[in-house]
């Protein structure tokens, strides 16, 4: 991650979220001088992510702690493997442990998760893709997990890419007068996408020269023709009902993006604890 503004203010926000008032537990029981030795392990095979926020939640609270890494984002870990060396100020350490793993696991999860469709899809010209159906504020770190176990990201937010939906359409009228509108007013570096629910709106749209054509909630068959019918004028993806298991028939149809949320929203936190040497 190279975004380290963004990253600090992150664990700044979640530092004062945990630490209002320092951590009374902690306080109570340990010496401030006192140094001990941490291990992240992992307890289940999965996708590490989240080595740059785990580190910087460390150091945020005493830049002295010292990290070593034995795995880096993108790896696969397997259970009861050591992922990193965690040693400094007993006190700092203590209070970092919760927040720090709930960045990592969290991202791990999501990370294995997207390397799971990946794979399936290894064998097809069609990648996997998240969407806009994240944690709000927590975006950046889930479409980077995304990134990591080996999917491609979608738009970042709605200055990213016109993205024209069915209430769009409604309120401009047409698909046609939809594109020309947003044409007129948009930047020559920005592409545009529209959201087709039937064979006639993807004519339509290849007709007006857009760059991405969504097919949404199609069946196999239906969806087979529209590729056809794009003929790679545009970028074509598919969208809607998108589970792992029927990834595969997806792909058959030819469409070059299958985006989902389940890579996201349907990702659970993976079992990583830090463990005293």
């Amino acid at each position: 991650m190279q975004d380290k503004f963004n990253i600090q203010k992150h664990v700044n926000m979640a530092l004062e979220e945990d630490l209002p008032f320092g951590d009374i537990t902690t306080d109570s029981l340990t010496h401030e001088d006192e140094e001990l030795t941490y291990y992240l392990n992992t307890r289940v095979d999965g996708i590490f992510c989240g080595k740059d926020v785990f580190e910087t939640v460390f150091k945020t609270l005493d830049e002295k702690i010292e990290i070593k890494f034995f795995k880096k984002d993108g790896d696969k870990i397997t259970k009861g493997e050591k992922i990193a060396e965690i040693r400094g100020n007993a006190r700092a350490i203590l209070k970092g442990e919760r927040t720090a793993l709930n960045y990592v696991q969290r991202m791990s999860g999501i990370a294995t998760e997207t390397r799971k469709y990946a794979d399936k899809l290894e064998n097809y010209k069609a990648r996997i893709s998240d969407t806009r159906k994240t944690t709000p504020n927590f975006r950046y770190f889930e479409k980077y997990a995304v990134q990591a176990g080996g999917g491609t990201v979608h738009r970042f937010n709605l200055s990213d890419c016109v993205m024209i939906k069915d209430n769009h359409i409604i309120a401009a009228g047409s698909l046609t007068t939809a594109v020309e509108r947003v044409k007129k007013v948009i930047s020559h570096t920005h592409k545009i996408e529209v959201e087709c629910d039937n064979l006639n709106q993807v004519k339509e749209a290849v007709n007006c020269g857009v760059d991405i054509i969504l097919l949404d909630n199609m069946d196999y068959e239906t969806m087979t023709e529209a590729v056809k019918i794009i003929d790679n004028k545009a970028i074509s993806e598919a969208s809607g009902n998108v589970k792992y298991e029927n990834l595969e028939e997806i792909a058959k149809t030819g469409v070059d993006i299958i985006s989902t949320s389940a890579i996201v929203a349907g990702a659970k936190t993976l079992d990583l604890g830090l463990d005293i040497d």
